[in-house]
């Protein structure tokens, strides 16, 4: 498994990307996961490209951003033709998105008829350019189910429309990962993985709290710490040297904690190759 950190972890910090990229490269990660809000900042500094990061070794594993799949039809396409080029430009062909920003229970046939149709068309521009769409699992979205995923991916029916699959939203979601990611391992295009203390505070991941610098932090923890069972999960994952995923941390003490997460995803890749 190629393990990634995510520039949002650093959302709140007064740190460079050289900073971060030196960082990543001392301590053996093989990517970054750039946030789309860096990337746009990142546009005027020419001197910051995939070819300065391919010299230090590393590479951007995805472009993570927010493609709205409503709303003006214009302003949807000049920002997904936006942060395209900007993946070319880094060189990924990754491009992170939610499936809008409704739940999918409160959507109805009409509505969700024409988001996929968007997101269908999203996907055929994106894939003309080398690029997949991934569409992350997430509550209060089109893919905040199984099976509202299944549906989705069939009414998009494009080859270039992949998951980001966060596994923690998609234990939130009441479903057991192991046996949705044995559904879905075919159309997996990146993971996220984070974890909670308890179900009960899940909601420390709701984006209003993650974005604000006064949000509260409680209730996240190392990713082998908590509520779910990534000891059964892993395996999944670990197994297939060429999928790649993303520390996905929010809170406090960001390099000791993926750090730490580093080491124990490391330790059970160990275990799993001595009894294999």
């Amino acid at each position: 498994m190629q393990l990634s950190i995510c520039t949002i972890s650093f959302r709140h910090h007064l740190v460079s990307l050289e900073s971060i990229a030196e960082w990543v490269r001392s301590n053996d990660f093989q990517g970054i996961e750039l946030w789309g809000a860096h990337a746009l900042g990142l546009e005027h500094q020419p001197q910051y490209d995939a070819k300065w990061l391919n010299e230090m070794g590393l590479s951007i594993s995805m472009l993570s951003d927010y493609l709205p799949i409503v709303g003006d039809e214009r302003e949807a396409e000049k920002k997904c033709q936006h942060i395209c080029r900007l993946a070319n430009y880094w060189d990924t062909s990754k491009v992170r998105t939610f499936a809008g920003h409704q739940a999918s229970h409160s959507v109805d046939a009409t509505q969700r008829k024409s988001m996929a149709r968007r997101l269908h068309q999203i996907c055929c521009y994106a894939s003309d350019l080398g690029i997949d769409v991934l569409v992350e699992t997430h509550p209060g979205t089109l893919a905040d189910t199984p099976n509202s995923i299944l549906q989705l991916l069939d009414e998009v029916n494009h080859p270039a429309l992949k998951l980001n699959f966060d596994t923690l939203h998609v234990w939130e979601a009441g479903e057991d990962p192991v046996a949705f990611h044995q559904k879905v391992s075919h159309c997996i295009g990146h993971y996220h993985l984070k974890n909670v203390r308890s179900r009960e505070l899940l909601d420390v991941f709701s984006p209003d709290n993650v974005y604000s610098p006064a949000g509260s932090r409680y209730g996240m923890v190392p990713l082998l710490e908590g509520a779910m069972d990534y000891h059964r999960f892993l395996p999944e994952v670990l197994r297939n040297d060429n999928s790649t995923a993303s520390l996905e941390w929010f809170g406090n003490d960001v390099k000791k904690t993926l750090l730490g997460d580093k080491a124990a995803l490391e330790s059970v890749q160990q275990n799993l190759r001595m009894y294999s």
